[in-house]
């Protein structure tokens, strides 16, 4: 049997997430999209219910397209808060809207998010080569650094905890233990993002 990360183990959708996406580097704008749009609706609630909801998320926020969700209004708020297929918090809502905008403002800048994102980590993963799940730090320098400037642009509900999720969601860090299957396996996927 294939040893992974223990915190996958249990759950088909959990070992889904693990094994197919998490940690594999994301360099396509609307992915990272998602992801950071994710990471935000899951601020104090756990991962798995996050993950329950995401085809509802999908549904509702326009297939995670940043220049629809940027164009959502008041109604489209109030359309949201009576989706009862994902989390009904109104300032993690309003959040995704504010986030949609300034992520477009950051791709007018850059030419896309993921030049500016992995320019906090000069390009390529971050390789953590954990042995244990107490290894993993709950946030890192970078996050702090990353969430700040986010925060300067106008992104809402990315703390520094929230940040370093999506850093290991979204492969800026490679937090598979060493002893997981995953660990080689994402660790050859990397490049360099210029």
């Amino acid at each position: 049997m294939r040893k992974r990360c223990s915190w996958a183990d249990g759950d088909p959708l959990y070992e889904k997430y693990h094994d197919k996406e998490w940690g594999v580097p994301l360099y396509n704008d609307k992915k990272i999209f998602e992801f950071l749009i994710l990471e935000s609706m899951q601020a104090g609630l756990s991962w798995i219910t996050i993950l329950r909801k995401r085809e509802n998320f999908r549904k509702a926020f326009a297939g995670f397209d940043f220049e629809k969700v940027a164009r959502f209004n008041q109604r489209s708020v109030e359309r949201l808060m009576q989706d009862s297929g994902i989390i009904r918090n109104r300032k993690k809502i309003e959040a995704a809207i504010a986030n949609a905008k300034a992520f477009i403002r950051i791709r007018k800048e850059f030419g896309t998010f993921s030049k500016y994102i992995w320019g906090f980590v000069d390009g390529k993963p971050v390789d953590s080569k954990c042995k244990t799940m107490g290894d993993i730090p709950a946030m890192t320098e970078t996050a702090k650094v990353i969430s700040k400037d986010l925060k300067k642009r106008g992104f809402k509900f990315l703390g520094p905890t929230t940040v370093y999720a999506h850093m290991q969601a979204a492969g800026m860090v490679n937090d598979h233990l060493v002893s997981c299957f995953r660990y080689k396996e994402v660790k050859k996927l990397a490049k360099t993002v210029k």
